[in-house]
Order: structure tokens, then sequence, then C-alpha cells
């Protein structure tokens, strides 16, 4: 496949116009796609706020948005639903301007339920046709080629700087009624970066995992956050690992290009990464990935489908929490009924890697520093309202600073034990005598 790029304005002119022009094509009652994180146009989904109050009953679907919709013009007149709440729009789902749909369950080749209910028209940034008229969708695949095949109209932003990738990283120009060229400054990812504190813990508790579960051939999935994106600049005394994520963190081509990662025992796609999307990466980085032969994006209904998963027999899962439990269960996406993320794939990695290999790992640090205060993030029990993202008999492994908490096969004095050992010291006393009142058990 060439990837010339000449003259695709001119090739394409009939449907390359202005945003605002490529949004006209949407009409009252339309369901309408505006995709997630770096899979969001943002020219396209601004021409379409500006049309809020001249539409009615048109309902946007975003998850992980780094475009604000949370303005009372445009909630005045459009029904927003999300399936990942980010900080543009958290306040607005926690106080019910925006909807939330919990999605969990992902299935290679549909949308999952409650995104599955077809989109009269998507919008979905792509990179500039090469001259046979592929396109790709960049860093960001997620649910690009599932939305397209349950889409009535696609309207396309085209991004010069877009990546190509193997895998199902492509789309033909033909499937797009309308373009528009995207012309504005990179938009700012919608995740804070790492505190300096966090920093710190995240250095201790990524070597303990790299040096103490992490294992030579293992494939490794990586959650985006705080403490599991660090992992890759720990691995370079681990041989042969393989890569199977949803998003691929940075510092991955580096491994690849050690040796380190070559993916010699994976069961899907063996010599290969794969990833849904790219993470919080520099441009020179993503450069890079998009260089690399070896890395391959997919849909993420199939990165992240358990049936999948469960061939992984070496698989090891890596996923952050905002609190874990006496026994060992996690809160990821809510602290009592507070949304503050989604479910996305951490359920089914974690399930995948502790039933295929005992390899499911929460990494946290022990406590935060809020203000003036410390708060713990191994806890007695978590608030009432609060979702429980992966289930205790998932979880096999829990890593603080303070060290590793092995929580397979244990039973609830022992679990409460290993993880009030990775407790910050100054609330394991607290803890103590929360295990006693709560579950009758001295440890």
């Amino acid at each position: 496949m060439t990837q010339t790029l000449t003259n695709w304005r001119e090739r394409h002119a009939a449907k390359l116009g202005s945003a605002q022009e490529a949004v006209a094509l949407i009409k009252d009652g339309d369901s309408v796609w505006a995709g997630g994180w770096t899979s969001v146009p943002p020219m396209l989904c601004a021409a379409l706020a500006l049309r809020a109050p001249e539409l009615r009953d048109v309902t946007i679907v975003t998850f992980l948005a780094p475009y604000k919709w949370d303005v009372p013009e445009v909630l005045a007149h459009f029904k927003v639903v999300t399936a990942y709440a980010s900080p543009y729009d958290r306040p607005a789902v926690q106080q019910g301007r925006i909807e939330y749909i919990p999605v969990a369950q992902f299935r290679a080749g549909r949308m999952p339920p409650g995104l599955d209910r077809g989109f009269d028209v998507s919008m979905i940034p792509i990179s500039p046709p090469d001259d046979e008229g592929w396109c790709s969708f960049g860093g960001g695949v997620f649910f690009g080629p599932a939305v397209a095949d349950s889409s009535r109209l696609l309207i396309g932003e085209v991004h010069e700087d877009f990546i190509r990738t193997g895998g199902q990283n492509r789309i033909h120009i033909s499937r797009f009624e309308r373009l528009a060229e995207y012309t504005l400054p990179p938009t700012p990812a919608p995740i804070p970066p790492r505190s300096e504190e966090t920093e710190v813990a995240a250095n201790v508790i990524c070597t303990l995992v790299a040096e103490e579960i992490v294992y030579d051939t293992c494939t490794l999935q990586f959650g985006i956050g705080d403490v599991s994106a660090a992992l890759p600049a720990f691995l370079d005394s681990r041989r042969d690992l393989g890569v199977n994520t949803e998003l691929l963190p940075g510092g991955v081509v580096d491994l690849i290009e050690k040796g380190i990662v070559t993916g010699k025992h994976k069961a899907l796609h063996p010599g290969k990464v794969t990833a849904s999307a790219v993470g919080q990466v520099s441009k020179e980085e993503l450069a890079r990935i998009g260089a690399c032969p070896d890395i391959e994006l997919y849909d993420f209904n199939y990165t992240d489908d358990l049936r999948n998963l469960l061939q992984l027999e070496n698989f090891v899962a890596v996923n952050n929490a905002m609190a874990v439990d006496l026994t060992g269960n996690v809160a990821s996406e809510t602290f009592g009924p507070n949304l503050y993320s989604g479910t996305g794939g951490q359920a089914a990695f974690a399930v995948a890697a502790s039933t295929a290999a005992g390899g499911s790992v929460i990494v946290l640090p022990s406590s935060q520093l809020v203000g003036d205060a410390r708060h713990p993030r191994i806890i007695a029990g978590h608030p009432p309202g609060t979702v429980v993202t992966v289930h205790r008999g998932f979880v096999d492994f829990v890593v603080t600073e303070q060290g590793i908490a092995r929580l397979r096969g244990k039973s609830i004095r022992e679990r409460i034990a290993e993880l009030i050992s990775v407790a910050h010291p100054d609330h394991r006393a607290d803890l103590r005598k929360e295990a006693a009142r709560l579950h009758g058990l001295t440890v």
C-alpha cells in the first residue's frame, strides 16, 4: 500500500470544506458519535456546539472527552452521554447534566452494550488519504472501525500529522460523506501529570512489579494512570516480553529496540505489540511508534475482548486504583456515588490475567496528601455507593511503595494482614481496629 499523500485536497475537493459545512449534515433527532480522548475531532465538536440552538433532540455520545460539552447553551439543546468521565465533564456527570453509561463488555466486531444503538452521524479524526484512498485513525484507533460499521454517515476531520500503523488502523476515504481539515493547535490530553509525591511512589512500585512480579516471556497490559504507565522504564532486566494492551504508554519503542519486548511467546499476534491507542507520549515518540513495524493498533472491542485475553496463558495485567479495601476489592471509577472516570477495560484485563495466569496486579500509592491531610488509599471499607471495579477474587497482587500484598488464594484474615502490611504506616493501627470491628478479626 502506497502512503503518498500528494494532492489529496484536489482529489477529494468535492468532500472537503469547513467544519461548519461538514456538521450541517446533522439533523434534528440524530445520534452523533463524537469519539473519545485522541479520537475526538475538536473542530467538528466546536462547530456542532455552535449549532446547538438550531437543533432539537440531538444526542452526543463520547468518552474521556478532551472537549467540554458541559456548557449551558449546549446542554439546553443536546443530550450528552459518556462512557468514561474526564476532568472536562466529571462535575456534569456527578450532578446529572451529562449521562453516564457503565461500559465493561467488549466483543470484537461490535460496539458494547449501551453504545450499540447505531449512530446517524459519526465524527472521526483521520489522516489524509494516501493515493489509494486509505486513511489512518492516527495514534487512537479506539472504537473507530466498529463505529464506522454502525453509522449511517461519517464526517472526517483530517489531521496532517497523524501516524499510520499496522493492525486495524485504516479506513477508506470513500466511506466519508464530508471532510474538514484540522487547522488548530494540538488538543491537550484530559489527564493531568502525576504529582511529585506520586512520582516517587511510582518509582518504588514499578521497581517492585518489574523485579518481583513480571517474569521473562510474559505478556503485559499497562493501565494508563499515575503509576502503571510508568512501568516500561523499569523493565530492562526482563527478556522476551510481549505487550497486549488497551492503551500503549511511553517507553515501549525503547524496549523493542533493546530486544526486551519481542512478543515471541504471545498467543495472539506473536512478534507484534498490540494496542488500541497510544497514551500520553511526546510528539517525537509518537513518530517513532508510527515508524515501528512491530506495533499494531486495533479496535478497542478487539483488544479488550475477554475471549481473546483468556488465551494469554502468560498474562500480567497492571492497573491503577483509587482505593483498595482490606479484603482486596478495587475501586477505580467512583468514590462513594461520585463518578471520576469509568470502568474501561480494567475489569476485563484483571479477570483475564487472574484467570489465565494469576497475574492481575493493582498498583497505587499507599496514601495521598490532600492539602495538609494524608488520606489512605488502602482503606477498611469503601464508602456507601462506591462501585467495585475489580472483585477481590480477581486481584492477585496489590503493590504500594510499602511492598507487595500477595492475595491469591488467601483467606480473609490473610488478605487483611497482607494489605495492612502495604498500607501507609500512619494508618495501620486504625486499619487493625477497623478489621476487628468490620470482620471480627485480629491481625
